[in-house]
């Protein structure tokens, strides 16, 4: 039976853990070929090996996507290898919990190289093949902090609102050739900074204010991203899905 994303390529910065791997798993399930993307390439590896376990095809590569010409030889690498990238996945991320007179620069620009720096220029990577080929998917996964703020954390905050900001610009910008750009801004996942930063009496705090009285699960994100990247979403272009339980409606 033909799938969904059968004979197409999907990019997936961060893909070594967490949401994206979920990610990248998801999309190799539904039929694509994945270049599985992360700053550390041995969780990469993993993520590609588990995709090659269950039939499907895969590369991996380490890379800081914060490193412009590094990112750009990945990307070089996935075309030759699959002979297009079809997909990307903004996904790479960088979590920090700091009050704004504790951010120093160094803080700042980390944060900011890997979400929008790093998102920006491997975008421009893969549009020239999209723009030839007219057709493109391109997901950008920011976060509710980028619509709602938050106490913390606020160089996070910004760095995740320019992805929808990007989001946004992009949808109008690439629509001629066909190149649908989405975010994807979670709320509160069973990933990453939660099980990082939080204590499970903080953890349970948190949920308890979520009206669905839990986090997702991170393959649950992965299914909004597979939709965007779907033909399902051909008719979809510059817009957030939000899967948070009712954490923020709007």
């Amino acid at each position: 039976m033909k799938k969904a994303l059968d004979g197409k390529v999907a990019l997936v910065t961060g893909a070594g853990d967490g949401m994206g791997r979920a990610h990248a798993l998801l999309l190799a399930e539904r039929g694509a070929r994945i270049v599985a993307l992360d700053l550390d390439e041995g969780t990469a590896k993993k993520t590609a090996d588990l995709i090659r376990t269950q039939g499907g095809t895969a590369i991996a590569a380490g890379c800081d996507i914060g490193d412009v010409g590094a990112t750009r030889e990945v990307i070089a690498h996935g075309e030759k290898e699959f002979g297009r990238i079809d997909i990307l996945v903004n996904n790479a991320g960088h979590g920090q919990r700091s009050k704004f007179d504790e951010i120093d620069e160094a803080s700042f620009d980390r944060m900011y190289a890997v979400h929008v720096k790093g998102s920006f220029f491997a975008a421009q990577a893969v549009v020239p093949g999209m723009k030839q080929r007219r057709y493109g998917k391109i997901i950008n996964i920011s976060s509710i902090w980028g619509m709602t703020g938050a106490d913390v954390a606020s160089h996070y905050c910004g760095a995740k609102a320019a992805l929808l900001g990007l989001t946004k610009a992009w949808a109008k910008e690439l629509a001629p050739w066909n190149i649908h750009v989405n975010a994807v801004a979670p709320g509160g996942v069973l990933s990453g900074g939660p099980l990082k930063f939080d204590s499970p009496e903080k953890l349970k705090e948190k949920i308890q204010r979520v009206p669905l009285q839990r986090f997702a699960e991170p393959i649950e994100l992965s299914y909004a991203v597979a939709f965007l990247a779907s033909p399902e979403a051909d008719f979809v272009t510059g817009q957030v899905l939000s899967p948070n339980g009712g954490q923020t409606i709007v």
